[in-house]
């Protein structure tokens, strides 16, 4: 297993390339099952995740060639098996993205439920409801999602589809599926996340008619059919804030080029609030600041966008760590996303954590030590903390890292970092 080995104490200077979203890329790789016409996508970032649904799709008969430069051209004209195995979901919730665009082209799908999660857990029993409001028959058995039409249905109907909570994934499978179905579908209580908004542009450039998207209400005209199409993915926000506070707490000067400022707005306030100068520039994003010593710890709630993402909780608490007074931190998305906390205190952290609420006090230093990634935003902020701390830190099982950020340590050595991958 790779490890990560930082050297701490030094301050960021330079520029930052951001990559395409990984949370755009794949349902939009997803998107491409809903036609038989070839589709190109670019910006598409060099990530596990995505090499992970790349190989779900293949395994239906999809051909897909990924080249270096981000581009990957999909051609499903002769997809054959419309199934999801759980050797290729179980890494990889968003493969039950797959649901919706099989079901919406061949009446047919039979999708792993991902992660071993159990019906009833959050958030697979909600595109359920929205597939089974739109005319779909679907059993859960032996782990699999087995979905199908009624008998004599040639296409999905459309239905008015309110969630019992916002869900990401359920908009973009209920949006995909829609695209395909008969009549109209309106979406209420829909994610307004910016990566949503960028897969209904996708649909668009294929023929999709979609109204609303970047709101909770969407509104979707079914069509016949949709046609191929060349479509960017858009910048990749949480890596633009992952990166945003690893300058603010090193300190530094860097420009994060195709950085979006406006899909940032929640993350860029507290760190302005936080002592960080954020600028929003034509083409990217700058972020100046004098480091842990000047920052003011920042409290803060995370919510669905607009509000501050439970994706960059855990970064925003490796600075916290070092920065001056106390912060609570409330997490109301995910049951379990302080497992963070223990390997930030190994590093010197003062943390309490009691059930939804973490309360950081600020330290004046951390110090240096091996510490274990437990999921891909935890991995962000221990490297995080690694590059403030004194002395070495080693983060360990960073596969989790390389599921959703793209070469990151190639990019903060490129902007004065001293870090390195150890292979295993």
């Amino acid at each position: 297993m790779d490890k990560l080995l930082i050297r701490g104490g030094r301050s960021l200077q330079g520029e930052v390339l951001v990559s395409g979203a990984k949370n755009a890329a794949l349902p939009e790789l997803c998107a491409a099952l809903l036609t038989a016409e070839p589709v190109t996508l670019l910006n598409v970032p060099q990530l596990q995740d995505v090499s992970t649904m790349l190989k779900l799709i293949r395994n239906m008969g999809v051909a897909a060639e990924r080249a270096d430069d981000g581009t990957v051209r999909i051609d499903a004209s002769a997809l054959s098996t419309p199934e999801a195995p759980y050797e290729l979901v179980k890494t990889m919730r968003a493969s039950v993205l797959a649901l919706g665009p099989l079901l919406a082209r061949f009446g047919e799908a039979t999708v792993s439920l991902p992660g071993g999660c159990a019906i009833g857990s959050r958030p697979v029993d909600q595109h359920i409801k929205g597939l089974a409001a739109m005319g779909a028959e679907i059993v859960v058995e032996h782990g699999y999602m087995i979905a199908k039409l009624p008998a004599g249905w040639t296409r999905l109907k459309g239905a008015r589809i309110t969630t019992d909570m916002v869900t990401v994934t359920g908009t973009e499978n209920f949006l995909m599926a829609a695209a395909l179905a008969e009549g109209e579908t309106v979406l209420e209580n829909a994610a307004q996340e910016p990566e949503i908004s960028d897969l209904a542009e996708m649909l668009i450039a294929m023929g999709a008619k979609i109204e609303g998207h970047g709101t909770s209400r969407i509104r979707i005209q079914g069509v016949d059919q949709l046609h191929g199409c060349t479509h960017r993915v858009v910048a990749d926000r949480i890596e633009a804030g992952t990166f945003l506070c690893a300058v603010a707490a090193t300190g530094g000067d860097v420009l994060l080029r195709h950085g979006r400022a406006d899909h940032l707005d929640a993350v860029i306030e507290k760190l302005r609030e936080a002592g960080a100068t954020v600028q929003a520039l034509d083409g990217g994003i700058r972020v100046q600041s004098t480091g842990g010593a000047a920052l003011k710890a920042q409290g803060f709630r995370t919510t669905e966008y607009p509000g501050f993402p439970t994706d960059m909780q855990a970064q925003f608490m490796a600075l916290n760590c070092i920065a001056q007074g106390t912060a609570t931190v409330t997490e109301t998305i995910f049951e379990n996303r302080f497992m963070h906390v223990n390997e930030l205190v190994r590093l010197g952290a003062k943390i309490q954590t009691d059930g939804k609420v973490a309360v950081i006090e600020g330290v004046p230093r951390l110090s240096g030590a091996t510490v274990m990634a437990t999921d891909l935003r935890a991995s962000a902020s221990l490297v995080i903390a690694g590059l403030v701390a004194d002395g070495e830190t080693v983060v360990d099982r960073i596969y989790h890292l390389d599921r959703g950020y793209d070469c990151m340590e190639a990019k903060l050595r490129g902007i004065g970092a001293d870090i390195e991958r150890v292979k295993a």
